[in-house]
């Protein structure tokens, strides 16, 4: 079976932003793309009684939409469509990323960007705190890379890097030859603050190298692996989620994990939450153990 990429649209520009995103993405990993609506209730309020099979045809219709305006930009890239029906739609998408045999899936988002504005909505968080594939979040404005940099933005957390998220984000920036920028925002020890943040400078600066080394050492065996990938290592005082969404402007591509929690529920850490609402690149939350 050909592995998928998988691209959610509702007709939106956010979604086919992202199916767009998706099918650059497809075409990088030499996979097929596979672009899908999940019914939702606003499909239904607008069926007329007794006449669904109209939204059915005007929702049909709206994927042959997206798999040709696909098909425009990436000729020769094997497009399909599908309808979900059967289920809510967050779980017809978790379900359809793990029965199609998916790399990843893609949504689209609505936002302002900064810390002005929300990224996601409902759907796009109960997709990203379930899915056990990557779920990328793209927003209408900034899908394209034009003007950026070529930078892969990872946030790692130094203490317990999860493999997966790394070499995810290892093999993005490999793929697209870009740089992978690590983030490591790190908190100095309360009683800095209950001093006033007033301490000798030689105190700061062994902090500053133990959280560098830190960071250095989470990477190691990722820069071995993928030697070819330029990596730049960006420790700095602050909040995980404010160094990650401020390195995120120019970027093509932001990298968060998401834990698997199976006794406690699905749900996003504080990291991952804020990072997915603010950041202004496209957002790729990657399930980890």
């Amino acid at each position: 079976m050909s592995r998928y990429i998988l691209a959610g649209t509702d007709g939106s520009a956010e979604s086919i932003a992202a199916a767009r995103w998706a099918a650059d993405e497809a075409v990088r990993q030499g996979h097929a793309l596979r672009i899908v609506h999940a019914w939702t209730f606003e499909d239904d309020i607008h069926a007329a009684p007794g006449q669904p099979a109209e939204v059915r045809a005007l929702t049909e219709r709206m994927l042959a939409d997206a798999a040709e305006q696909v098909r425009a930009t990436h000729p020769g890239l094997e497009v399909r469509t599908g309808l979900l029906t059967d289920d809510a739609p967050v779980a017809s998408l978790v379900a359809a990323a793990a029965a199609a045999e998916s790399e990843l899936l893609v949504l689209g988002s609505l936002g302002l960007g900064g810390f002005e504005g929300l990224l996601v909505g409902s759907i796009g968080l109960g997709v990203a705190a379930r899915c056990e594939v990557p779920v990328v979040l793209v927003r209408a404005e900034r899908a394209d890379g034009a003007g950026r940099r070529a930078e892969v933005v990872l946030a790692v957390d130094t203490r317990e890097p999860a493999a997966e998220v790394v070499d995810f984000a290892f093999q993005q920036a490999a793929a697209r030859g870009a740089v992978l920028r690590a983030v490591h925002g790190w908190t100095p020890p309360p009683v800095w603050g209950y001093a006033g943040w007033v301490t000798p400078q030689f105190e700061t600066e062994q902090f500053r190298a133990l959280e560098a080394g830190l960071l250095r050492e989470a990477l190691g065996a990722w820069r071995a692996k993928y030697p070819d990938v330029e990596v730049v290592e960006d420790s700095r005082i602050g909040s995980g989620a404010g160094a990650v969404v401020d390195a995120s402007g120019d970027a093509a591509l932001v990298v968060v994990g998401r834990r698997r929690r199976h006794r406690l529920g699905a749900h996003l850490g504080p990291v991952a939450h804020a990072v997915i609402h603010h950041a202004q690149a496209p957002v790729a939350v990657v399930p980890h153990n």
